[in-house]
C-alpha cells in the first residue's frame, strides 16, 4: 500500500475516534460536568466577600445523612461556620451548560435525526 493512502487511513481512524472519545468522556467521572455519584458534594450558593474570599454553601450526603455546610473560603484556609438540615422544597438553580457542551448535544440531535429520518 503507497505511503500516502497509509497516511490517509491513520487519518481518518483518528477522526472517527474523536466522537468516540468524547462520548467516553462525557461519562467517566473525570469529567466533572453533569451530576456525579449519590452523596457527593455540590455547591448550592457562592455568596463572593472580597477578591479571594467567599462564603459557600455545599450540601453532602443522602437521604436523612444529607446536610448543608457553610463555608469560608479563602486561599489559606476552609472554615466550617455552620452545619443544618435541608430546607424541604429547595432546589438550587441548574448550572449552566457549557457552550461546548451545548454545541456537542446540538450535534448529537442532528445526527439523531438524520439516522431516525433515514
Amino acid at each position: 500500500m503507497p505511503a500516502p493512502l497509509t497516511s490517509l487511513l491513520w487519518f481518518l481512524a483518528i477522526i472517527a475516534l474523536i466522537p468516540l472519545a468524547l462520548w467516553l468522556l462525557k461519562r467517566s467521572p473525570l469529567a466533572g460536568g453533569g451530576s456525579g455519584p449519590a452523596g457527593t458534594p455540590r455547591a448550592l450558593a457562592v455568596l463572593p466577600l472580597a477578591a479571594q474570599q467567599r462564603l459557600v454553601t455545599v450540601e453532602v450526603g443522602q437521604g436523612d445523612e444529607r446536610r448543608w455546610l457553610v463555608l469560608g473560603v479563602s486561599p489559606q484556609a476552609i472554615h466550617l461556620l455552620h452545619t443544618m438540615k435541608p430546607e424541604a422544597g429547595f432546589e438550587p438553580p441548574p448550572e449552566p451548560a457549557a457552550p461546548f457542551a451545548q454545541l456537542m448535544s446540538r450535534l448529537n440531535a442532528t445526527r439523531a435525526g438524520d439516522r431516525n429520518a433515514g
